[in-house]
């Protein structure tokens, strides 16, 4: 099997699995970070048919939709990668893409490395961040049936990784507690570039949102 074919029977994979997955973590958020991630690696140095294959499979099973579990898609993303008979090193190094991509906190520093965890990391946090970003930050947030926002209420941006899953912070939070942190957190000279206007984006979001929430007036 070509690695072409190998892309297009993982697509095939992932689609079937996601089909009835939350918005935000769906099969149209895989395609994402899968053309993120060749938008990137045009102007990164790394092993291309890994990373994609990576992009594809990261989002297989999410902890947060298996009670923390993260083991489970990574084993599914290795069963199938093994039945397509995939040299070993390439599942090896998708599944470092898997077990290092997610973000786990304010104050968690990267492990491990590759530079395709690289590129993939910054194409997954790139849909995390401007106006997608913020419409899944939201349909997720829906999802969970947590306030848009709360005064009383303030972010904790220094989480450890168990406080960080566990929290059910109102939506805005999770802007300070994460997505305005990715800007600075990118790996690539590519993806801090394709970051910054999506956060510019979301900084002019913010002050609309405290301007309407307080009836006109701008924010204390």
């Amino acid at each position: 099997m070509t690695e072409q074919e190998m892309i297009a029977k993982t697509m095939e994979f992932v689609k079937a699995e996601l089909h009835q997955a939350e918005g935000g973590h769906d099969w149209f958020h895989i395609e994402r970070v899968w053309k993120n991630t060749k938008t990137i690696a045009k102007n990164e140095p790394c092993d291309l048919f890994v990373a994609e294959l990576g992009a594809l499979l990261h989002d297989i099973a999410d902890h947060k939709f298996h009670g923390g579990d993260d083991t489970i898609g990574v084993e599914k993303a290795r069963s199938f990668l093994e039945s397509l008979q995939a040299p070993g090193e390439v599942t090896d190094r998708v599944v470092k893409i898997m077990t290092g991509i997610s973000f786990k906190g304010g104050n968690v520093q990267q492990e491990s490395f590759s530079p395709e965890l690289a590129v993939v990391q910054d194409a997954d946090r790139l849909d995390a961040i401007g106006a997608i970003g913020i419409a899944r930050a939201f349909n997720y947030g829906g999802f969970k049936g947590r306030e848009m926002y709360n005064p009383a209420i303030q972010p904790q941006t220094g989480m450890t990784p168990e406080q960080y899953q566990k929290s059910t912070a109102p939506t805005l939070n999770h802007f300070y507690e994460k997505l305005l942190l990715l800007k600075d957190r990118m790996n690539t000279k590519t993806g801090r570039e394709m970051a910054e206007q999506r956060h510019r984006y979301m900084e002019q979001f913010l002050e609309q949102f405290y301007f309407e929430w307080n009836g006109g007036e701008p924010s204390p």
